[in-house]
C-alpha cells in the first residue's frame, strides 16, 4: 500500500491530537496534579477588595506600623506600643502559594504588643501574611511576604 502526502499529513495530525488528548486525560484524572483554584472561597474574597483597600489604608496612615519580622522563634508581628494590646482583635491569616493544605489562620490573642507565631507551625517557603485586626471600632491590614526556613 503507498501513502501519499495527504494521507501522511492526516495520519501525523491524528496522532499528534491523540498524543495531546492522552496528556491532558492523565492529568486531569491523576490526584498528584491539584488542580485548584489559588485559595477555597476565591469569588468570595474578592468581593471585598475595596474593604481590604481601605483596612490597607487605614494600616498605612498609622505613625507606628505593624512589623512582622522572620525570628529565630517563628515569625513576630509587633503592634504599635501605643495602643492598648487589650482591645486589639482580629486574625492573622497565614497562606502558603504552593500549597493550600498548609494554609491556617490564628485569632489574636495578645499578652503583651507582640505576636509570636512558633517555628515549629511552620514549614519552610513563602509564606503570605495577613494581619486583619480591629482597635477600637477602625479596621486595619497589614499584609507582608516572608521566605521561613
Amino acid at each position: 500500500m503507498k501513502i501519499n502526502w495527504g494521507t501522511g499529513i492526516v495520519i501525523a495530525f491524528a496522532l499528534f491530537m491523540s498524543f495531546i488528548l492522552y496528556f491532558v486525560f492523565r492529568v486531569q484524572s491523576d490526584s498528584k496534579y491539584d488542580n485548584e483554584l489559588v485559595t477555597e472561597d476565591y469569588y468570595k474574597k474578592e468581593i471585598k477588595v475595596q474593604s481590604d483597600i481601605q483596612n490597607t489604608i487605614n494600616a498605612n496612615e498609622l505613625k507606628v506600623k505593624v512589623v512582622i519580622i522572620n525570628a529565630n522563634e517563628g515569625i513576630s508581628i509587633s503592634f504599635p506600643k501605643n495602643f492598648d494590646f487589650n482591645k486589639i482583635k482580629g486574625k492573622v491569616s497565614l497562606y502558603r502559594p504552593s500549597n493550600q493544605k498548609l494554609d491556617f489562620e490564628i485569632p489574636i490573642s495578645l499578652s503583651s504588643p507582640d505576636l509570636l507565631i512558633p517555628k515549629n507551625n511552620l514549614v519552610g517557603g513563602l509564606w503570605d501574611i495577613s494581619v486583619e485586626w480591629n482597635y477600637e471600632g477602625k479596621t486595619y491590614l497589614n499584609k507582608e511576604e516572608i521566605y521561613f526556613q
